[in-house]
């Protein structure tokens, strides 16, 4: 073993953070309903995970990888979109020892592998999030809450802004709140907040008004619940949760889009299903990360191959490692 590998087994051993987190990546390995693929499908697909297994050996953490399949919840309907939080909690009781889960969707590539969630989010979690809603609300919600029957916590704007309390973490759109990346943490807050998100009372009263489904869910409990607004936290969008250009708006818009020149750490494809090319997106993603994060070796590596395919008229089309 070289001494990368004695610091990456040494990030995932009880010794090491890496425990704490597990990576849940919301798959597709068997096509659906129809079980139906195309290429591009299973160029994505591939691709998403080789991404989040390089980025999850790297920093010790764990990598739950789950089939996405819609679910039959009830004799009359399929709840898709909304298993996710039936993934979260199975995950909860398969990893014993992790303390914070972080949901990503498939049309996700991490672009830096050097950020570890720790320095990146966890270490100074307070410098990083804001709770108050009000500094970015494109849902005009009314915030704080101000019944005088809630206690001061429920009427502060910021929570008891101690970031123990911190139980979900996410970020918004231009639309409101994205579940695209977004963070939950092990404790009877989730467990509660789980159990009334998938209510089947509540949802069978408002699923056909919520066209988002489980992420409009989330939005109705948070502007009406004042218990859970204590426990959310939200980051800048581009912290966790960068757009291509074309999503959310036209142009590039510093708010949402991604920004080589300041190396953000993820780009989401939102909605690259709706009138944009999905793999297309993710190839150029995958190249723009490869290149800002390999070594001078690789860089040389890349640069003989390239010399090599010209010459021979071989190309290589597995990814490349940027860590």
């Amino acid at each position: 073993m070289d001494w990368i590998g004695t610091i990456e087994a040494y990030r995932r051993s009880p010794l090491g953070s890496g425990r704490k987190f597990v990576i849940i990546l919301g798959s597709n390995v068997e096509g659906g309903v129809m079980e139906l693929k195309g290429a591009a499908e299973w160029a994505i697909e591939r691709n998403s995970v080789w991404n989040k297994e390089e980025y999850a050996k790297r920093w010790g953490y764990e990598l739950e990888i789950v089939n996405m399949l819609a679910k039959k919840r009830y004799s009359h309907e399929w709840r898709e979109g909304w298993e996710r939080i039936d993934v979260i909690r199975d995950a909860m009781h398969k990893y014993p020892h992790a303390e914070w889960f972080w949901w990503l969707d498939l049309n996700t590539w991490i672009m830096e592998y050097s950020y570890s969630l720790q320095s990146h989010i966890f270490n100074n979690l307070n410098s990083h999030v804001y709770r108050d809603i009000n500094v970015y609300n494109p849902l005009n919600i009314t915030h704080p809450p101000t019944e005088p029957y809630l206690d001061a916590v429920s009427r502060s704007a910021e929570g008891d802004a101690d970031p123990s309390s911190i139980h979900i973490i996410l970020s918004q759109d231009c639309g409101g709140f994205n579940l695209g990346s977004f963070f939950v943490r092990r404790s009877v807050w989730t467990d509660r907040l789980l159990d009334t998100w998938w209510d089947p009372v509540m949802y069978e009263q408002k699923h056909l008004d919520w066209e988002h489904k489980e992420q409009d869910s989330l939005e109705y409990l948070y502007e009406n619940q004042p218990w859970i607004r204590s426990g959310v936290a939200f980051l800048p969008q581009r912290h966790i949760n960068s757009f291509p250009p074309g999503a959310c708006e036209e142009g590039v818009n510093p708010k949402y889009h991604y920004e080589e020149d300041s190396r953000d750490f993820l780009v989401n494809m939102a909605g690259c299903q709706h009138g944009r090319n999905c793999w297309g997106e993710m190839f150029r993603y995958r190249e723009i990360s490869n290149q800002l994060n390999r070594s001078w070796w690789q860089g040389f590596r890349r640069g003989f191959d390239t010399l090599w395919g010209n010459i021979f008229g071989e190309q290589d089309q597995k990814p490349r490692s940027a860590v």
